[in-house]
């Protein structure tokens, strides 16, 4: 098992983080990437090595994202069919549970979260922060998932290559993992951990409105496609009630144009999923669940309408309420990717595979 230390600028506090782990399992390999520090870190990094650590370099800041998808195409063309653990190298991670998920992970076929409770003395950034994207995660993907940021997280081997593939280079790719988790075919789960900061996490380089754009930008893309789509739907359905009279038909007519528009816009900006192989599925999948939505869309309408609602309230209640249940949808079923697979040394695809047992001497010694 590797266990995977993405790094800029860090203190020595790097250092007791490998030190703790080499002492407690001395056979883990720690594989640390320095995110383009510069030569004034140098100093760390080799002591890091001194204590037993792999070091991978570059000369340029890249992001958090761009360091951790470096550090899985390493291991899996160094240590192929491993799995991995990624921790944060600024203490914020006790060695006991970076173990506990570590053990974990032997055991399981799923990703395993380390998830703070943030309790007791916690920075408010870092509890508002949190609050804000698990409320928008569960909303967005129908999963409950207690901390979104964690950087305590074990992926088995066979997700390897396709987190090499998921999009973002800085604090937005830990958040797109988890969102494209589930399409992948890889469940989560969680495991509570102590809540640690340091300092009022003065060590963080989590930049509040810049990176907290970047985490919700999926989502955001998605709201903004939306919206354009409810627009266009909202403009055609009166124009088309007034030239017909049919709210059916006006409906129809309006959601085909709208749909095909929200089509093109997501399947190529929102959830990347442009390869021409998957066109047919996708068109598919999106025109079943678009005559779901139409279905409902005319339910909910016909019923607000009935009750003495106007039309443009009833269209925004409706187009509200559906809304929700279309993100989650398309991310999981309809532009989700192909469920990852695991390359054995000769290069050939092995099929999913679990190499069961755990650290049972790490338990009693820690």
């Amino acid at each position: 098992m590797i266990i995977l230390i993405p790094s800029y600028e860090p203190t020595f506090r790097l250092l007791d983080v490998v030190a703790g782990i080499r002492g407690a399992v001395p056979w883990l390999t720690v594989l640390v990437v320095d995110d383009g520090s510069g030569p004034d870190y140098a100093p760390v990094f080799e002591a890091a090595r001194m204590a037993g650590a792999r070091v991978l370099s570059y000369p340029q800041n890249r992001g958090k994202g761009h360091a951790l998808k470096a550090g899985f195409r390493y291991a899996q063309s160094r240590w192929p069919g491993e799995d991995v653990v990624t921790a944060d190298g600024d203490g914020q991670h006790s060695t006991a549970d970076i173990i506990r998920v570590a053990e974990t992970l032997r055991s399981s076929e799923r990703i395993v979260l380390g998830g703070r409770r943030f309790t007791g003395s916690v920075p408010l950034r870092s509890r508002a922060g949190n609050a804000i994207s698990r409320r928008l995660f569960r909303a967005a993907s129908g999963l409950t998932v207690h901390d979104t940021q964690t950087g305590l997280r074990g992926f088995p081997a066979a997700s390897i290559g396709w987190l090499t593939t998921v999009t973002g280079e800085r604090f937005e790719y830990e958040l797109n993992v988890l969102l494209q988790a589930s399409s992948a075919g890889l469940a989560v789960q969680e495991l509570p951990i102590d809540t640690i900061y340091l300092d009022e996490n003065a060590s963080s380089h989590f930049r509040p409105i810049v990176d907290s754009a970047r985490v919700m930008l999926p989502m955001l893309r998605f709201a903004a496609s939306s919206f354009t789509a409810f627009l266009l739907d909202l403009v055609l359905l009166q124009l088309l009630y007034v030239a017909t009279g049919s709210l059916l038909g006006s409906v129809i007519g309006a959601r085909l144009m709208s749909a095909s528009v929200n089509f093109v816009v997501n399947r190529q900006l929102v959830f990347g999923s442009r390869e021409p192989g998957n066109l047919k599925r996708h068109v598919i999948r999106y025109v079943g669940l678009a005559t779901t939505l139409l279905a409902a869309s005319y339910g909910l309408l016909a019923g607000l309408t009935a009750l003495g609602l106007p039309l443009l309230a009833a269209k925004v209640i409706t187009d509200a309420t559906l809304y929700l249940a279309s993100f989650a949808v398309q991310r999981r079923l309809v532009f989700r990717a192909q469920a990852p697979a695991v390359t054995n040394g000769s290069g050939s695809v092995a099929p999913w595979s679990r190499r069961k047992g755990g650290y049972a001497s790490v338990s009693s010694s820690t």
